[in-house]
């Protein structure tokens, strides 16, 4: 029985904070998953790695997994700060939006 070389606790521990204009690079090799935040980021990584198709297509078709639309490129563009927690799963970079603080 062989375990799975990458374990959430290990994907868990490798989420980073970039913000949109070093995502951007990524994003123009079409490398950039965008994540749901009702989406546990390490989970999506490890079905990523893990290539668990099914799953991953699931959050595909209910919208929750997918590449960034022109709508939300055009809106960060705009935000020259914006911020996302990042997990790199070669070849993807997988981004997730941070809610931005009120206050």
């Amino acid at each position: 029985m062989s375990e799975h070389p990458t374990s959430r606790q290990e994907l868990a521990a490798k989420i980073d904070v970039t913000d949109w204009f070093s995502l951007r690079a990524h994003l123009e090799r079409g490398g950039v998953i965008l994540v749901d935040r009702m989406l546990d980021l390490a989970e999506v990584a490890v079905a990523v790695a893990g290539d668990d198709v099914k799953l991953l297509e699931r959050w595909i078709a209910t919208g929750l997994v997918g590449k960034p639309s022109a709508e939300q490129m055009k809106s960060w563009d705009a935000q020259a700060m914006k911020i996302f927690n990042c997990l790199i799963v070669s070849p993807f970079v997988l981004a997730q939006e941070v809610p931005e603080e009120k206050g």
